[in-house]
């Protein structure tokens, strides 16, 4: 893919939300780095200071977090036009408590914080697509908990085939029920 490309799924992503002029978006993407991965490389690990806060342009991530004993938990999934990161991590500049790992080779378009608060403070009508953006994943972690508490493991995947069709058929199932926090026969079960 092209820089013309990417430059151009960013800037169809951004006005969405915020319009810019040229002048406005060729400002916004001299702040960004292109960086490429294939499936199983880590953006980010556990224990590394994370640099970047990565807008998905093409392929799909998951972000883990594992516990003392060894077990996984898959966070999220982030695909096309998702921004991904282990954000406290990203926001404090600490060391990441989670990995962010590639499942399909992906490209993402990759931003420093420095760079995210020159933007923000440089361009207000960043600083509000940025505001939107948090809200809405405000919006879907809470949700995402809600839905944790509230409903059985069958009612938790219609949920997640209802809110992300795409995702069910490029993510594994064993990592699908990962997701879900049921075992792999499990989600046979309730697939069927």
């Amino acid at each position: 893919m092209d820089t013309q490309t990417i430059e151009g799924r960013l800037r169809d992503h951004i006005t969405k939300i915020v319009p810019l002029d040229d002048e406005e978006f060729a400002f916004v993407f001299r702040h960004f780095s292109v960086k490429r991965y294939r499936k199983h490389q880590f953006l980010v690990q556990e224990g590394d200071f994370v640099k970047y806060h990565y807008f998905v342009v093409t392929g799909l991530l998951k972000l883990v977090y594992t516990d003392e004993s060894g077990k996984q938990y898959i966070v999220s999934f982030a695909m096309e036009d998702w921004w991904e990161s282990d954000f406290y991590a990203y926001y404090t500049q600490t060391k990441a408590t989670m990995s962010l790992e590639c499942l399909e080779d992906t490209i993402v378009l990759c931003l420093l914080l420095e760079d995210y608060k020159k933007l923000c403070d440089d361009l207000q009508k960043m600083e509000r697509f940025f505001l939107e953006k948090a809200n809405f994943g405000f919006i879907g972690s809470q949700r995402r908990i809600i839905s944790w508490l509230t409903s059985n493991t069958k009612e938790r995947y219609e949920q997640l085939l209802k809110r992300y069709p795409g995702l069910i058929q490029r993510v594994p199932k064993s990592l699908i029920a990962a997701y879900l926090g049921v075992s792999r026969e499990t989600l046979s079960r309730l697939a069927r």
